[in-house]
């Protein structure tokens, strides 16, 4: 993961805890692929999935979340699941970030 991936995962982090989540496990890694952040909000199991694009040329953050990528994610909590042998009230979030990547710094974020 490059600097600014690793920078919107960690403004993604401080915007779940501000709002109320858990945050259980970073970059869970399987064959299937990757899911960047599982956290706990009230009674579900949330993974979350951060896109970041500096601009919005080719559909930007929102746009690189393709069905594909989502497939992936799919199969990758099945993984999570059935290896921490839980059955709980599962949700999937995405944190879209866009823009200079500076003016993170100075962002007040909100759900």
């Amino acid at each position: 993961m490059n600097d600014r991936g690793k920078y919107a995962e960690d403004v993604a982090v401080r915007l779940l805890k501000k709002n109320g989540y858990k945050i259980l496990e970073r970059n869970f890694h399987c064959y299937f692929g990757e899911i960047d952040i599982i956290a706990k909000e009230q009674e579900y199991l949330v993974f979350v999935e951060v896109k970041f694009r500096k601009r919005e040329d080719f559909g930007g953050a929102v746009g690189a979340v393709t069905p594909l990528k989502q497939a992936k994610i799919k199969k990758t909590a099945q993984v999570y699941l059935q290896k921490n042998r839980i059955e709980p009230a599962v949700r999937f979030d995405v944190v879209l970030l866009s823009g200079e990547i500076d003016r993170f710094k100075r962002l007040t974020l909100k759900l």
